[in-house]
């Protein structure tokens, strides 16, 4: 019985750990995320539940974390609710990513916190962020290719070694 008790705790803990790992987006968060990777490239991919390319997508950006552990920064903001983010980890398990920061639109308005990433931002997802150490970046909407992912990768390590 206490077995039974001890596990149903962990369970419990581990589910609430995970929905406190989402963090809130909201008017702020784009220049957190940013500031928070000062001088490093990550990738930055918007995503929602109901988008039909996003598990194809996370799948080959998970597949590729694995192989370039220490040199993929992957952060992933979800267009859905709070109410959604119990669904949002299992999905990100699902896809194997869910070791990437999350984070999930927490504003009634959902256009301010697309304006504020990108005027030009309409919702369509996925849309992908590829930014370099000097945060310029690169937009891409719809499914990412898995080679331009790579040749992007290669790009800013080639650029991290010449700094060493």
């Amino acid at each position: 019985m206490r077995h039974l008790l001890l596990l149903l705790l962990l369970t419990f803990s581990t589910a609430a750990s995970s929905v406190e790992s989402v963090h809130s987006f909201i008017p702020g968060s784009m220049e957190k995320i940013l500031s928070a990777r000062e001088g490093k490239p990550f990738i930055l991919v918007f995503w929602n539940l109901d988008c039909q390319y996003c598990p194809t997508e996370l799948k080959m950006l998970s597949k590729l974390k694995l192989q370039y552990t220490d040199k993929l920064d992957v952060i992933l903001v979800a267009t859905d609710t709070l109410d959604d983010v119990p669904q949002l980890i299992s999905r990100a398990e699902n896809y194997g990513i869910q070791e990437a920061e999350q984070w999930v639109f927490a504003s009634s308005v959902s256009e301010r916190l697309r304006f504020e990433v990108d005027k030009r931002w309409y919702g369509e997802v996925p849309r992908t962020h590829f930014y370099d150490r000097a945060h310029k970046r690169i937009v891409k909407t719809g499914l990412v290719d898995q080679k331009f992912v790579e040749s992007w990768l290669a790009q800013n390590n080639e650029s991290e070694q010449k700094r060493h």
